[in-house]
């Protein structure tokens, strides 16, 4: 599950998993919210509307998509906060991250890889939406 809530200008992203296996895995918003295709694909790619390589959060050019690795423990549950003021919700404007796709990979984000840091496979597919 991942949440997302607004205090003033900051948007903190808290995203837990369960079932994942042990280790690092990378997490990112991707452009679409659609997770019906059973590899994930339909979410599209990475969600970048500043049109910068992909990197890591927070040094140099990173796609706003771009949140990181969760390290998952031995009981297959992980959880990563991320707090930003470069994402809106609710805005319709081209940093609102509603509506778009939030993916987990097999594998961890080598930061360098482009377009996707390497991460492997889709393990695990969302849609962001508005709570109501």
């Amino acid at each position: 599950m991942a949440v997302f809530t607004q205090n003033g200008d900051q948007i903190t992203l808290t995203a837990e998993i369960q079932g994942a296996s042990p280790g690092l895995h990378a997490i990112h918003i991707h452009a679409n919210g659609d997770c019906s295709a059973p590899d994930g694909t339909s979410a599209g790619g990475h969600w970048n509307p500043t049109d910068v390589a992909h990197g890591k959060w927070g040094e140099g050019e990173f796609h706003l998509g771009d949140i990181g690795n969760i390290t998952v423990g031995e009981d297959g549950t992980g959880r990563i906060t991320l707090t930003t003021d470069l994402w809106e919700i609710g805005t319709s404007s081209d940093v609102d991250v509603v509506g778009k796709g939030i993916i987990v990979h097999a594998d961890a984000d080598d930061f360098v890889s482009q377009p996707s840091g390497n991460a492997g496979a889709r393990i695990g597919c969302g849609v962001i939406v508005l709570a109501e």
